[in-house]
């Protein structure tokens, strides 16, 4: 564990005694070369995702498999057995806080939204568009779960790399995590540019904003099956949403 034990406080991170897994050395080293080759690892994913050619949501199937295993693959070949440290035992609090960062999530966005869409104009996320069918909605579910969690990995692995760079150079544990924390949610913004027709107030503003949000759970538990859940919760309240309206027009 870093020397530099400083912490944010019970507020943000939880008084458990647990750290961020690998970016001190702690269960094993990760050298700066294998920290950019799993970063690409996160871009190479995301190209697939974007760029594979799928006709409906059974089709998609695929590339969002492949956009969450090719970043989990890399860290694993480099892990070794000590991959699931970004892992913990989820607990029945940590259920709670799935919902609870969902539902601040979800104010967040809609807040946020309102002033950006007023401002700048906002284009509406496609996702749900051409569904039809018991087949393409489970489908749908099933892979926007899948792709939940490869968008967990594309944020917190290179939050983690960001996290071990600042440490290397010598800043705080406080500093590295705020650096990391902003960094990350640029990233994950830039990354829906295209999902929302290159606007980038919508992308860094909005989308950013609810990153921040959902990396916060990562942050207070140490524990990417948090983040993931309340992401899945997030999306699938607004996706269930958006079609049960579509489906109430005349």
């Amino acid at each position: 564990m870093s020397d530099d034990t400083r912490r944010y406080g019970n507020a943000i991170e939880r008084a458990d005694g647990q750290d961020f897994p690998f970016y001190d050395g702690d269960p094993i080293p990760i050298p700066a070369w294998q920290w950019i080759t799993i970063v690409v690892a996160c871009v190479v994913g995301i190209t697939v995702l974007s760029f594979y050619p799928a006709a409906d949501n059974v089709q998609s199937l695929v590339p969002r498999f492949l956009f969450t295993a090719i970043p989990l693959a890399v860290f694993i070949a480099f892990t070794k057995q000590y991959w699931s440290r970004i892992f913990r035992r989820t607990t029945g609090r940590d259920v709670g806080l799935m919902v609870l960062f969902a539902i601040a999530n979800i104010i967040v966005t809609f807040a946020v939204g309102i002033i950006v869409k007023a401002v700048f104009g906002a284009t509406a996320n496609a996702a749900t568009d051409g569904i039809h069918g018991a087949g393409q909605l489970v489908a749908f579910y099933v892979g926007t779960a899948i792709q939940l969690f490869g968008e967990e990995l594309f944020t917190i692995l290179p939050f983690l790399a960001v996290l071990s760079l600042c440490h290397r150079i010598g800043l705080t544990r406080t500093q590295a995590i705020l650096i990391a924390w902003l960094a990350t949610a640029v990233w994950f913004g830039a990354a829906h540019l295209p999902t929302y027709g290159w606007n980038f107030a919508q992308a860094f503003l909005i989308i950013g904003v609810a990153r921040l949000v959902l990396t916060l759970a990562y942050i207070r538990t140490k524990n990417i099956a948090v983040s993931t859940g309340a992401h899945i919760l997030n999306d699938w309240v607004i996706f269930t949403a958006t079609m049960l309206a579509a489906a109430a027009r005349p």
